[in-house]
């Protein structure tokens, strides 16, 4: 197949959500769709062990909330989708975040009782800086939840997108008998089974159709009939072009735990969501059909099979074909890499693949030569620009627990840094070390899997910290200056760049004030 044809078959999508909507429930059951698994597994079902295909590692098992972005790739209907389960959980942003710089188009999961939450709009906030297309899809409609014209309104509001239903419920929670498509003008009669497949689609050309009372009954047939109108009244006809620009949001409603409305979203998203996207890097911007290998790396994982320490960058291909066994440029230290082992994941599982397409993503086998934000490519300059690096909200200073365990300390200390999860910053004075996050989960994944995949063994001290500072001076002299005055308070990250550890905000602003020839940074980045 030429590269043109691989590309037009290619969807990538994130799944995003605030925590507790769904989202992994849904990802499962869109897996179920596309064949990729026959059974779907019950996140919170302390009976069942078959957990959710999409968490795997043990911590997520345990607390039923995914924190780390998985990525599965299936086939449905001659499309091959790549599918990026991301974390809800706000402390997990960071990682969520960088996803959706890999991704072309969004699904947004929101619970139709909660309506739209917190970690939701900033979500929308990141989707809307970089123009993704978002589809919603309102979940959980065999609860007693919102009305479907308030939670329309509330997205509006709340999210600042405008909205376009391709679907609407019938009644609600005990009261639930379906859902119509006004995208496919077909009724889906509402079965609760959360193992099988709902495929029960009655063809309703005409809602005024008598036949409509026999299937639903007489009151809900008139206010679904009352429903269609109002809302082929106030909606105009569903614009690919205005949801491609991100200025408009098709509308699902289903429930993803019963398989209901979840074929309906995916025979949509293949119909409407866009390919390949050009991607811009420093130099220029790069489209999907150029002949030249180019990709970048948006997350790395340290032990995804725990019997194997290996470790892992998540690529993207964003032009020509990634070939294994071939060498390619590393932008960054300009020298170049040969990748033989080279996989397509389906979340923990992973398979051998000699080719890679613009739009799929691949592992790469790394012994800690590339880091999150690098380029591969097949010799030009230029790094992919966009991937979003945060400054630090918590410091706790590491206290090792077992002295026997000193190595394994500093190799999953180094590791897990590499992979995202938090900053380390370690002192010039002491070598105390400091991990930096953005909220305080993270401190609790990070003491688990140093324990459980590397043997060590930590507690984390708070710190009183307001702000890690990179500094810089094209003043030599200063910086010396400012580095001797301030050695206590100085740090190094893991690349060994020095940090300025600010204890407070009115410290930090008198220190900029005494050393106007100092530069402060809020991001490595400068």
């Amino acid at each position: 197949m030429s590269l043109e044809k691989e590309i037009e078959r290619r969807k990538t999508f994130g799944i995003i959500s605030h925590p507790d909507a769904g989202k992994t429930t849904l990802t499962e059951k869109l897996l179920l769709f596309g064949g990729a698994i026959q059974k779907a597994g019950a996140v919170k079902s302390n009976k069942i062990d078959t957990h959710a295909r999409s968490d795997w590692m043990e911590i997520e098992k345990q607390r039923g909330i995914s924190v780390a972005t998985s990525v599965m790739g299936f086939e449905y209907k001659g499309t091959k989708i790549n599918l990026l389960d991301t974390p809800g959980h706000k402390d997990f942003a960071e990682d969520t975040y960088r996803t959706l710089t890999a991704v072309d188009s969004v699904i947004m999961v929101i619970d139709c009782v909660k309506g739209v939450e917190i970690q939701t709009e900033k979500l929308m906030e990141v989707c809307r800086m970089r123009k993704t297309p978002v589809i919603c899809f309102i979940n959980k409609l065999d609860r007693e939840g919102q009305d479907p014209y308030e939670l329309l309104d509330e997205i509006e509001n709340k999210l600042g997108i405008k909205v376009m239903p391709l679907s609407w419920p019938i009644g609600m929670g005990k009261s639930f008998r379906g859902v119509y498509s006004l995208y496919e003008k077909n009724l889906l009669l509402f079965q609760g089974s959360k193992q099988q497949l709902s495929d029960e689609v009655v063809s309703v050309e005409d809602v005024n159709d008598p036949e409509l009372n026999d299937l639903i009954g007489e009151s809900y047939a008139d206010q679904l009939r009352e429903d269609v109108e109002l809302l082929e009244g106030v909606y105009p006809e569903f614009d690919r072009e205005a949801y491609l620009a991100g200025d408009i949001a098709p509308v699902f409603f289903g429930s993803a735990v019963n398989n209901f409305g979840v074929r309906e979203l995916l025979d949509c998203f293949i119909d409407v969501a866009p390919g390949p996207q050009p991607r811009e890097t420093e130099e220029r911007e790069i489209l999907p059909n150029e002949k030249k290998f180019s990709g970048f790396i948006f997350k790395i994982h340290a032990n995804m099979d725990p019997k194997h320490r290996n470790r892992i960058a998540f690529v993207r291909i964003c032009s020509g074909i990634f070939e294994r066994g071939k060498n390619y440029n590393h932008v960054r230290l300009e020298k170049k890499f040969r990748f033989s082992n080279v996989t397509a994941f389906m979340a923990q599982s992973k398979e051998i693949i000699d080719e890679a397409f613009p739009g799929d993503i691949v592992g790469l086998y790394d012994t800690g030569n590339l880091k999150i934000g690098d380029t591969l490519n097949e010799g030009e300059k230029g790094i992919y620009k966009g991937i979003p690096s945060f400054s630090p909200e918590m410091f706790r200073e590491v206290i090792n627990m077992d002295a026997m365990k000193s190595k394994q300390l500093e190799k999953g200390l180094r590791q897990l840094m590499d992979e995202g999860v938090a900053q380390l910053f370690t002192y010039e004075m002491g070598a105390r070390k400091a991990v930096g996050t953005v909220g305080v989960l993270q401190f609790e994944v990070i003491q688990y899997r140093l324990l459980h995949e590397y043997g060590a063994k930590v507690k984390f001290v708070p710190m009183n910290l307001y702000k890690a500072c990179w500094f810089s001076s094209d003043n030599q002299k200063k910086l010396n200056e400012f580095i001797d005055s301030k050695q206590r308070h100085i740090a190094k990250d893991k690349d060994g760049k020095l940090v300025f550890m600010a204890e407070t905000k009115s410290w930090l602003q008198m220190v900029q004030d005494n050393f106007p020839e100092i530069e402060f940074h809020f991001t490595s980045e400068f």
